[in-house]
């Protein structure tokens, strides 16, 4: 447990388990670093496990300034976190917001990520969406500011691709709720101005990510409806990218589906570490179904 400094001066917490390999794991705009405990007490008996929480979630500090929050800033954080715990490269994680810092960063800085799991990414990436999703991340920042996180996390995570988890798992859901409600309404409304309301569209990427060649897996929910579309989009542009679809899943795919999410980027991790994990061969992307 500790801290480490951005950039800017930021102080970031984060905690780091286990020893080997090292992966970091980035969380979603309704998490933080305690999003991922399912998966540093699996993963950390073969890997070391770094989760931290971003900026404007506490521990991690809470800038006041909006302009203290960006795309950049959230891509730049993942490596202020390897620069601070001394690590040269790592098996990057990220779920929703953090699945897009996830990719920022491989596309940014491919020699420091050994491998991408971008998971739940892709709300508000339709170009023909933004200035909606725009819109609603700005009223939604002016009702967290005036009515205070703890009001508004009970319907924000009834959202229409939350409610499998309350379903499957509703202790797992009470407490994703509690946790949601515990953050900085100040941090949460930045984030949604500042990081979520002005990040570029997926589609604006897809030159980049046809250049992208870091060992990446797409992971999606097939009932997460906002983010099929993109993770389609992202497998199809990304020559070293796979694709897991897990049935009946929504969008926090870690805590609705933990034993499937571990065992999916164990293997992963696996394939990518025993060098069999290349890029999409150049024959598959032809046309036709009977072998012409």
């Amino acid at each position: 447990m500790g801290y480490v400094q951005a950039k800017d001066g930021v102080a970031l917490y984060s905690e780091s388990t286990g020893e080997g390999t090292p992966v970091v794991f980035v969380h979603e705009f309704a998490g933080d670093h305690r999003s991922w405990e399912g998966q540093v007490r699996a993963l950390s008996r073969y890997y070391t496990c770094i989760s931290y929480s971003a900026r404007g979630y506490t521990p991690s500090d809470v800038p006041e300034d909006v302009a203290s929050y960006s795309q950049e800033k959230a891509r730049d954080d993942i490596l202020a976190v390897l620069d601070g715990h001394g690590i040269e490269a790592a098996h990057i994680v990220g779920l929703s917001m953090g699945g897009f810092a996830t990719l920022h960063f491989g596309l940014a800085y491919p020699e420091r990520a050994l491998s991408l799991v971008v998971a739940g990414c892709g709300y508000g990436a339709d170009p023909e969406k933004r200035g909606e999703f725009k819109a609603q991340s700005g009223a939604l920042a002016d009702r967290i500011e005036s009515e205070g996180m703890d009001k508004v996390a009970p319907g924000y995570a009834l959202e229409p691709a939350r409610v499998q988890l309350q379903n499957k798992d509703p202790r797992g859901w009470a407490e994703f709720a509690a946790q949601l409600g515990e953050h900085s309404s100040k941090g949460s409304a930045n984030t949604l101005r500042g990081v979520q309301a002005n990040r570029p569209s997926l589609w604006e990427l897809e030159e980049q990510m046809r250049a992208l060649t870091v060992p990446t897996l797409i992971v999606n929910g097939d009932e997460d409806e906002s983010c099929l579309e993109p993770g389609l989009f992202m497998k199809r542009c990304i020559p070293s990218a796979g694709h897991a679809m897990f049935p009946k899943t929504g969008h926090t795919l870690n805590l609705e589906e933990p034993e499937l999410f571990n065992r999916t980027i164990l293997d992963f991790f696996h394939e990518v570490e025993a060098g069999r994990w290349a890029l999409r061969d150049p024959r598959s992307l032809k046309g036709g179904t009977l072998g012409r």
